[in-house]
């Protein structure tokens, strides 16, 4: 039996909850834009050294932008895209399809019941941050 994709959004967000899962996305295009930008500018305002300086404090800057901040998954997953809600779901399904329910209540209590259903859905949110949003994870409070 099919889980809609709302309630398997609300079943990743509770089991990555209990495990205390978080990621910082990293943003590397903004990252890049500021080291740019601050070239640039450095460049219009002082010539070469001005290329130096502001090279330098753009790369600070930049680097500062892309590493990202540490938010809960459950928020990540919230803000997904309707697109990658669907690959996430299609992975998650994949790991749930087998087991008999008439609910998502009823699911959701099997696999928070279940740890070996849960590591595999961490491991299957785990692939999906790292892989398609290219971030790092972090477990525990």
């Amino acid at each position: 039996m099919p889980i809609n994709l709302d309630d398997m959004m609300q079943l990743l967000c509770r089991v990555s909850e209990m495990r205390g899962m978080r990621a910082a996305l990293m943003h590397s295009g903004r990252g890049a834009l500021a080291a740019f930008m601050g070239a640039f500018c450095g460049g219009l305002m002082g010539g070469p050294p001005g290329i130096a300086v502001g090279s330098a404090v753009g790369g600070l800057l930049g680097y500062r932008l892309s590493s990202g901040q540490f938010k809960p998954v459950p928020q990540i997953i919230l803000e997904l895209t309707p697109r990658e809600k669907k690959k996430l779901y299609d992975e998650a399904f994949a790991i749930i399809r087998n087991l008999e329910w008439t609910d998502a209540a009823q699911v959701t209590a099997l696999v928070m019941g279940n740890a070996g259903l849960q590591t595999k859905l961490l491991g299957v949110m785990t692939n999906f941050l790292t892989n398609e949003l290219r971030a790092e994870i972090q477990y525990g409070q």
